[in-house]
């Protein structure tokens, strides 16, 4: 068995990819920067080459003799004083990491996208791989990166190179140490500091599902195909409802007008200019919440066998793992939600 490489392995997503790998007895290489925070790696024997997606001479070294290539790695933030830092990482990096990882010979290159790069019905159906969507759809400086970097990413496979995509919809679980922008939600809620829903929805899927859907990509995925790794769909204040299951404490009483968010998350945005901080709530987050941002999973289960833990699991885990790993208040003992 030869070596994987896992890109973006510091990483929430990253980090469940690796321990899927390690788990399977495969060798795991990582790359991974220079005195980034590496707390999602506890305890997984992995050999790291040190660098950045730009770095040519590290990705050459990185990628030398790995039999799989799995680009994860991204700048996820939906809020950022310089949006081209944004396109750097995730449009430039990826057109590195793809070269590099075709001319080392790769057996398989999988490139993790997002389904906020996919098209959404306007008929209120759960959009699939094939929704028409153009670069005008997307919302936000991180939406038009990620929809530029899958371009990059089929042109490589129609131009030859073994490459599958996975769109993942809003992983949940273990070692979200950041936390993302779903993991802060859940935090938030814990931490009491949720008091209010938007007019929203996500589709919620188990990061374990989504690690084992990279692998499942890598192994019956089809060049060029797009694969969705995703589970339910739920309101923002399904969401809530199931957490206030799990945790005991109570679900949010209020939903907020799409103005006064709007209103809120520029001062947000006019502050953290000012102070050189990061908003709570940022303009790009608020304009996603118009949309439910809901999706069909079928392609992925269908073809590649991706598993669908339940949702209850999925978020019970996260509550757990933020409770274990301080920031999250305790109440009652941790419940699964039903179904």
């Amino acid at each position: 068995m030869g070596v994987a490489l896992v890109t973006g392995g510091t990483g929430f997503v990253g980090a469940n990819v690796v321990r899927a790998l390690l788990k399977r007895g495969q060798r795991v290489r990582v790359l991974a920067r220079a005195g980034g925070d590496r707390r999602a790696l506890e305890g997984a024997p992995v050999e790291i080459v040190e660098g950045d997606l730009l770095d040519r001479a590290a990705l050459d070294r990185a990628t030398a003799g790995a039999d799989t290539v799995y680009h994860i790695a991204a700048d996820y933030r939906l809020w950022a004083p310089d949006p081209r830092l944004l396109f750097r990482t995730n449009v430039d990096g990826t057109r590195v990491v793809l070269d590099a990882a075709a001319q080392a010979g790769a057996r398989r290159i999988v490139y993790t996208s997002t389904v906020g790069a996919l098209g959404i019905p306007k008929d209120g159906t759960p959009g699939t791989e094939d929704t028409p969507v153009s670069l005008a759809d997307m919302v936000g400086p991180y939406k038009a990166s990620k929809f530029l970097a899958e371009e990059i990413a089929r042109d490589f496979a129609a131009r030859g190179a073994p490459v599958v995509i996975v769109n993942p919809s809003a992983p949940v679980g273990p070692w979200d140490v950041k936390p993302t922008p779903t993991g802060q939600m859940i935090l938030d809620f814990l931490q009491g500091r949720m008091w209010a829903t938007l007019d929203t929805g996500l589709n919620v899927v188990h990061v374990r599902d989504v690690a084992e859907g990279h692998l499942l990509a890598a192994e019956r995925g089809r060049i060029g195909e797009r694969y969705i790794l995703g589970h339910a769909n739920l309101s923002l204040e399904q969401i809530c409802r199931r957490l206030a299951a799990i945790t005991g404490q109570r679900p949010p009483r209020v939903r907020v007008p799409y103005a006064v968010a709007w209103l809120g998350a520029a001062v947000m945005e006019g502050t953290a200019r000012l102070t050189g901080g990061t908003p709570q709530a940022s303009l790009t987050a608020v304009r996603m919440a118009r949309k439910h941002m809901y999706f069909s999973p079928a392609r992925a289960v269908r073809e590649l066998g991706l598993p669908q833990t339940d949702v209850g699991e999925a978020l019970g885990d996260a509550v757990a793992w933020f409770r274990e790993h301080g920031g999250a208040r305790r109440t009652r003992a941790v419940r699964r939600a039903a179904s």
